[in-house]
């Protein structure tokens, strides 16, 4: 299958779907995409509520695409490129409905990221996380204050500093990634089911309300994370980080 991003909109639910070959990861190109639908969503009267999910039955996102880490040979491509994590969750930021996410599988780098910046996330029992930045260089600077946001310090330091450690969704719940954690995808996708429903029995004036306070505490985000794409923009182009990612793509 080729990678896509496809919102439907249906009884005042748009549905946000992405996939991408490579357990669902993040090329600038669907980063681009995802911030645009999320956008389109947040200005159509049609839309009370959002739901972000991703496709396939594996991995819910792998983060960054490292074939384009890869192929970055300059600052300002660097940059660009980090940013676009950035604007996907600016979008979110500022979207005035509700974006729920589904996380069904595992979350990696920027999979966490963008489960952070949902305004509730139910996941899996499957849907463990990890940040693997270090590993290869980089950071999780752009992703850190929406993570440390939903989390905490403690959470985001203990992430940042162990990239190759995964950590449970039952870990991820407990410190606040999470809303609910569910046993099977069958019971996940039920329960979301019914809390979608009962959520568009509200009155859509006071959720977009909700969504004002629930984000009031993070206005000077634009600059702070674009500041932040330039540290990872910059890091990426260092010789530790392209033989950390050529070594990561000769072993898969």
């Amino acid at each position: 299958m080729e990678a896509f991003v496809k919102t439907n909109i249906e009884n005042r639910l748009a549905t946000i779907v992405f996939f991408h070959p490579a357990q669902n990861s993040l090329p600038g190109v669907i980063l681009s995409q995802l911030a645009q639908q999320i956008q389109e969503c947040g200005i159509n009267p049609a839309v009370d509520l959002v739901l972000v999910k991703s496709d396939g039955e594996k991995s819910f996102c792998a983060g960054a695409s490292f074939d384009e880490l890869a192929n970055i040979e300059d600052l300002s491509s660097g940059q660009q490129f980090f940013s676009g994590f950035a604007n996907v969750i600016l979008a979110i930021r500022n979207c005035p409905v509700p974006i729920i996410g589904r996380i069904h599988g595992k979350a990696i780098g920027g999979g966490v990221g963008l489960a952070a910046a949902m305004d509730y996330a139910i996941a899996s029992q499957y849907a463990s996380i990890r940040l693997s930045e270090l590993a290869v260089g980089i950071g999780p600077f752009v992703i850190g204050p929406v993570v440390e946001r939903k989390m905490g310090l403690a959470a985001f330091q203990k992430m940042a500093l162990s990239p190759a450690e995964w950590q449970t969704a039952q870990w991820a719940k407990d410190k606040g990634l999470y809303t609910e954690v569910f046993d099977s995808i069958e019971q996940l996708d039920r329960y979301l089911e019914h809390f979608i429903q009962t959520l568009l029995t509200y009155n859509p004036e006071a959720l977009r309300q909700l969504k004002k306070i629930f984000w009031e505490d993070c206005p000077s985000w634009d600059q702070k994370l674009l500041e932040r794409a330039a540290i990872s923009g910059r890091l990426v182009l260092s010789d530790f980080s392209k033989n950390a990612i050529a070594a990561f793509k000769k072993k898969s």
